[in-house]
């Protein structure tokens, strides 16, 4: 159908990002709707308000929500309950160890140096343009080479003992800033 059905109008941040799967921009059909299309669409931005609707796609209904961006609406599909796993399944076997405050606050520490802005401009798809890279050595008749396979060591990462040897480099670092600072190099007076 070229029709979208509201049910609803909602806070946004009533909905929990689990659910948000495919976006698509929405406008309006025809001069006729656009007057329909741009006082509902300037109703939720005044009022921070997204609309929960039913939309035909692929041959099976979908729910989207609809929230006002620029002069059109940001219609994102949505999954439905059944289709998300309960994160209890994944995070109950998760350790509440103990952690000292000083470690917490080498974390933030890390987290304020590595601070930026989202730029999705700088994520590149590595695996795709290697693939693409060898496809064309081949397709040129060069030969491939298979890489020798390196040992598995995991996809764990031991962050505890990653911020205890960052806090050991700051603190063999400390007094070695302290005496630059209380002496360095004496110059001699002219």
């Amino acid at each position: 159908t070229h029709t979208i059905e509201i049910d609803d109008f909602v806070p946004a941040e009533d909905i929990d990002e689990r659910y948000l799967d495919k976006p698509y921009y929405i406008v309006p059909s025809g001069k006729e709707g656009a007057d329909a299309f741009v006082v509902i669409r300037d109703a939720m931005k005044q009022k921070e308000r997204v609309a929960l609707a039913r939309v035909v796609l692929s041959n099976r209904e979908h729910i989207i929500a609809l929230k006002p961006l620029g002069k059109g609406l940001l219609g994102t599909t949505l999954r439905y309950p059944y289709e998300l796993r309960d994160e209890e399944d994944y995070f109950d076997d998760i350790p509440s160890p103990r952690v000292s405050k000083d470690m917490v606050k080498l974390a933030s520490h890390i987290l304020d140096t590595k601070a930026s802005k989202f730029n999705p401009g700088k994520f590149k798809d590595k695996y795709e343009a290697a693939l693409k890279a060898l496809v064309k050595r081949k397709a040129a008749g060069k030969t491939i080479e298979v890489p020798e396979e390196k040992e598995d060591r995991g996809n764990v990462i031991d962050l505890m003992e990653a911020l205890k040897q960052s806090l050991k480099g700051r603190k063999s670092a400390a007094p070695r800033a302290k005496r630059r600072r209380s002496g360095g190099r004496k110059r001699k007076a002219a």
